[in-house]
């Protein structure tokens, strides 16, 4: 899968085991760093007419059967029941009935010569949901001894039990806007939030983005790209801060909404997961203002979580078992997402 932060393509070779409860190994598992062409322009997807977007989605698709075929031939895979696909999110406008990832023409099919289980949202969309999270299913089965379940990726996202029913949504911005400041002044990302560490809180402005509507909606509720780059950055933009400013005061934003959310249960568990997890800095924040444990599981879990959880949509999917929950999503109803693309 590939991820909003455009950090990379994760692949995973993964084994499930079911006898009452499931089992999971990662066996092998890496990122592929995307080059910068790529990155540009996977970038400025939301830019691109649908006819664009099409032609694009051949082009990445046939990118992405390369870099998985690589990953089967550098670690020897020769018993695969199947390649789970999430792809890369292209539209997420799901109050129009749109979500749109590309990578998963049936062409991959022939590309990888595997069965393919892969478009995970477009079904819940067409149910009414958001098409998104899909992970809290997978938290659900796979980590149900956590409380909660937080995702920081390019955005955060959560995942907990409430009333007897699996409750998740997105909360904010994390990497898409941090990332997206770091490289005004040439950085990749701000290894472990030391920039962010040495600026300063603008009150203005922190309390402009936790003042947005987005925050003040119930679940279900999710972000795309679209919103960051039509709400969030104008109103970050008219402040001409500092880089370091800026950063220091998204951290504390992201702190603040984090936890907003946490309060509700404290002093319970909180698994942390995504490439977030390495901003120290955010971390401390998280810990400081929060009375959770707060709990940071191994590097495989860290870097793989969400291709983990994708490999089991994928095989729930072909078990004919619900992998997509009404509650998380707002559909109409669980449902078992995903197209199976038979070689």
């Amino acid at each position: 899968m590939s991820g909003t932060s455009l950090d990379g393509i994760d692949l995973a070779y993964i084994t499930f085991e079911i006898n009452n409860i499931w089992k999971f190994k990662i066996q092998n598992a890496q990122t592929v760093s995307y080059t910068e062409d790529w990155k540009k322009r996977l970038s400025n997807l939301v830019n691109y007419e649908l006819e664009e977007l099409k032609k694009f989605d051949e082009d990445y698709t046939i990118y992405l059967s390369q870099k998985i075929n690589d990953f089967i031939s550098k670690y020897k895979l020769n018993a695969i029941d199947a390649i789970c696909s999430h792809g890369h999110t292209a539209l997420h406008q799901p109050e129009i009935g749109l979500t749109y990832q590309i990578g998963n023409l049936k062409q991959i099919v022939e590309l990888t010569k595997q069965k393919v289980v892969c478009d995970f949202r477009i079904q819940d969309v067409e149910l009414g949901g958001q098409g998104a999270p899909l992970v809290p299913i997978g938290d659900q089965i796979l980590f149900s001894e956590y409380d909660f379940c937080l995702n920081l990726g390019g955005f955060a996202n959560i995942s907990f039990e409430k009333d007897n029913n699996r409750i998740a949504f997105d909360i904010c911005p994390v990497n898409i806007v941090l990332n997206h400041y770091s490289e005004r002044i040439g950085l990749e990302y701000d290894a472990y939030g030391s920039m962010a560490s040495e600026g300063k809180v603008n009150l203005s402005l922190l309390n402009e983005l936790n003042d947005l509507k987005f925050y003040q909606l119930d679940f279900p509720k999710s972000l795309g790209l679209e919103w960051v780059r039509s709400i969030v950055l104008p109103i970050i933009d008219v402040y001409k801060l500092e880089v370091k400013d800026i950063l220091r005061t998204v951290v504390e934003h992201i702190a603040v909404q984090i936890v907003s959310i946490l309060k509700s249960k404290p002093k319970s568990s909180v698994l942390v997961s995504g490439g977030g997890v390495y901003n120290t800095f955010l971390i401390n924040r998280l810990k400081g203002l929060c009375h959770n444990d707060i709990i940071i599981p191994s590097e495989d879990i860290i870097e793989y979580k969400e291709a983990l959880i994708f490999g089991l949509l994928g095989v729930l999917k072909l078990r004919g078992e619900t992998n997509c929950l009404a509650s998380v999503t707002g559909a109409i109803r669980n449902h078992s997402s995903g197209i199976i693309h038979e070689f």
